[in-house]
């Protein structure tokens, strides 16, 4: 299958402790160009993100956002520290027994001062956010695959058809290229015989012109070159897969081979065709830039 550059995914993943909201975009591009924009918390994961991208992706700018929800209200804990309320004690005995004082420190005294409880964030289980985060990222890629797919078939039905169509202007021009070299000998013979009136004509003479000019305007090499390019864009786009970069060098070909025939061609019928090759060719590279 044929896969467009241009696609988009969505995923959240919800559980009990929070929400994560995967959304991936992409245009075309000639290499991939992956952007990822995420919670800072999600900064240790991005590595194992765009490995995990790049099973699904191989060409395009991608934009990746992540969002995240926690809705675990007791995230947090009380910290007791011992060490510190023991200096304190050891400070308030001392100063007791220097200026001979009762020490009234109590519990709840104690636990007011700086430090001696804390709340802390009860630490992320990564392997936990890490499973959830992945199984976002992969639904939201296979849904952008998805897109991409679709659109590529799309691609390809109206690639297929304008081949065809640049074959049947090929057809034309060989069935009328042979023609040519009777006309021109026909117009050569006419403008002798009018010119030497009785005399005999040379045909030696005119056999060589006709051969002169038959090198001059000959597409035959063209015709092949293009069909067999023609022929082989079709073929790779039946076959699918990541052909974009490839197929995009063969229409630069093919631009050439009609460049030359129209160079070449001093006929209007195949001047028109030749036009009509190089119209046709554009619009597919056109396309083909969309393909990965």
């Amino acid at each position: 299958m044929v896969k467009s550059m241009t696609g988009f995914g969505r995923y959240e993943a919800v559980t009990e402790e929070y929400k994560i909201s995967v959304e991936i975009k992409a245009v075309n591009h000639r290499y991939l160009d992956m952007s990822i924009k995420m919670p800072k918390k999600f900064s240790y994961f991005e590595a194992g993100i765009r490995t995990l991208l790049k099973n699904y992706i191989q060409r395009g700018k991608v934009d990746v956002y992540i969002s995240y929800e926690d809705y675990t209200e007791g995230n947090l804990c009380l910290k007791y520290n011992e060490s510190l309320a023991a200096e304190y004690m050891d400070a308030f005995r001392k100063m007791a027994e220097r200026f001979g004082i009762e020490n009234d420190v109590k519990v709840s005294a104690l636990s007011r001062y700086p430090e001696v409880l804390t709340m802390e964030e009860v630490p992320e289980d990564e392997e936990h956010l890490w499973q959830v985060l992945s199984q976002a990222a992969e639904e939201a890629a296979r849904r952008f695959v998805d897109s991409r797919v679709a659109e590529g078939e799309r691609l390809k039905e109206d690639l297929v058809t304008k081949l065809d169509d640049m074959l049947r202007l090929v057809d034309f021009i060989e069935e009328r290229a042979p023609r040519l070299l009777v006309e021109y000998r026909q117009k050569l013979e006419d403008k002798v015989k009018e010119l030497l009136a009785s005399a005999a004509v040379d045909e030696s003479r005119i056999a060589a012109e006709v051969t002169i000019y038959a090198d001059k305007i000959c597409v035959d090499e063209e015709m092949v070159r293009l069909r067999s390019h023609i022929v082989a864009t079709r073929e790779k786009l039946l076959a699918g897969g990541t052909v974009g970069r490839e197929l995009d060098f063969i229409a630069q070909e093919m631009n050439r081979e009609a460049n030359t025939t129209l160079s070449k061609s001093n006929d209007l019928e195949i001047s028109d065709k030749a036009i009509a090759l190089k119209t046709e060719i554009e619009k597919v590279r056109e396309q083909i830039q969309n393909i990965e």
